[in-house]
């Protein structure tokens, strides 16, 4: 069996889609039954699948491609000559399968597998820059129409795309992504060298890990957090973490006057490696995004036995599982009241910190890769018919 996967989200820092992407190589790299695998990116073929990851993305380079990436004219050019070069570039590989885990599928003919993560660009709009709600819009419907199979991450995403979309149930799997065991509970003095790199305290933080932009919810984060009893938000300030995103100019003016005042922490990215610790050193993890395809950090907290309030957002509620707490997201005395009880409850704290173990021990990567495999083999199969 051969397999193309497509490695163009492996762009430092990781975030999602990368994280995924990333996941399978890994996965697929080290199986018992490996199939023989290529890595294609960018209309390029690698040998080595994290080249893309390792590749540099500062100086000049950076900020030009981001500007090219705004202009109508660059992307509508690049839009219509991409697929004729990959078109090129994947000639005489029809005996592969190709997967693509991030949305685009591009000319081939082939067998063809997407991964579909969230339909955010067609709920929330507003949430995300004009060119990629441009982009989204002309390329997932090509993705839908010449994908052989369709990958969601849960069973909320494969939902919308049958009923928003008008995808055959049949063409659709849902399998769940998975969560690295690096993430686990851990004693205080395991913490000791992160919590005093941040100047954090092991059991005295709310934590919240997301891009700063309008879908995260942020600004009914902090409102919600500076409603909290004095004592309370004093004793457990928010300490949030990730990248400026999209539109975030408003709430990091916000964080600043938050963090002026004293109960805010913004630490942006930190090391990879400090991420295990920051979530078990948290008394509580936040993530009230208004939608999301499936929520890693959810996942991420739950496997460090760190209690949970998230959304109403059904990939959250699936995700989570009975595990966490699921306030309105546009109420932010809805947000405060389950800050509250996140961190005054204790009975409800025990049964949050079980359950949440016992559901992440479900959700592995080694899972995700299995059943992403076992998919692979079905459709190649079909091929071969």
């Amino acid at each position: 069996m051969n397999i193309i996967l497509a490695v163009d989200a492996l762009r430092p820092p990781l975030t999602g889609i990368g994280r995924y992407t990333l996941e399978l190589i890994k996965g697929l790299e080290q199986h018992p039954d490996r199939p023989s695998m290529r890595y294609f990116a960018r209309g390029r073929w690698f040998t080595d699948p994290l080249t893309p990851l390792h590749a540099t993305q500062g100086g000049v380079a950076a900020p030009l491609r981001a500007a090219l990436t705004r202009s109508r004219i660059v992307a509508g050019a690049y839009h219509h000559l991409a697929p004729h070069y990959y078109a090129w570039r994947l000639r005489g590989q029809e005996d592969a399968l190709y997967h693509s885990p991030n949305f685009y599928m591009p000319p081939f003919r082939g067998r063809r597998v997407v991964t579909i993560h969230d339909l955010s660009t067609y709920l929330y709009p507003e949430c995300h820059p004009p060119h990629r709600v441009r982009m989204m819009a002309r390329e997932l419907p090509r993705a839908l129409e010449q994908a052989d199979h369709i990958i969601t991450v849960t069973e909320a995403v494969r939902r919308e795309l049958i009923l928003d979309h008008g995808v055959p149930p049949g063409r659709i799997t849902a399998i769940h992504n998975g969560v690295d065991p690096g993430f686990h509970p851990r004693p205080p003095q395991a913490l000791a060298p992160v919590m005093a790199a941040h100047g954090l305290r092991s059991g005295g933080y709310i934590l919240c890990v997301a891009t700063i932009e309008p879908r995260k919810n942020i600004r009914r984060l902090i409102q919600a957090h500076q409603a909290l009893p004095t004592a309370l938000r004093q004793a457990y300030p928010l300490v949030l973490v990730g990248g400026e995103g999209w539109n975030s100019q408003d709430i990091h003016q916000q964080i600043h006057a938050a963090t002026t005042r004293g109960h805010v922490r913004y630490l942006r990215y930190v090391p990879e490696d400090h991420l295990p610790a920051l979530y078990a050193g948290a008394f509580l993890m936040a993530y009230p995004s208004l939608y999301e395809g499936f929520g890693l950090p959810v996942l991420e907290a739950m496997a460090s036995g760190t209690p949970v309030v998230a959304s109403t957002c059904p990939s959250l509620m699936e995700v989570s599982n009975g595990a966490a707490l699921h306030p309105d997201p546009l109420s932010v005395q809805a947000l405060t009241q389950a800050l509250q009880q996140g961190l005054e409850d204790a009975p409800w704290r025990r049964q949050a910190r079980e359950k949440g173990l016992q559901r992440a021990a479900t959700l592995t990567w080694d899972a995700c890769v299995q059943r992403t495999l076992d998919l692979y083999r079905a459709q190649w199969a079909l091929a071969q018919s």
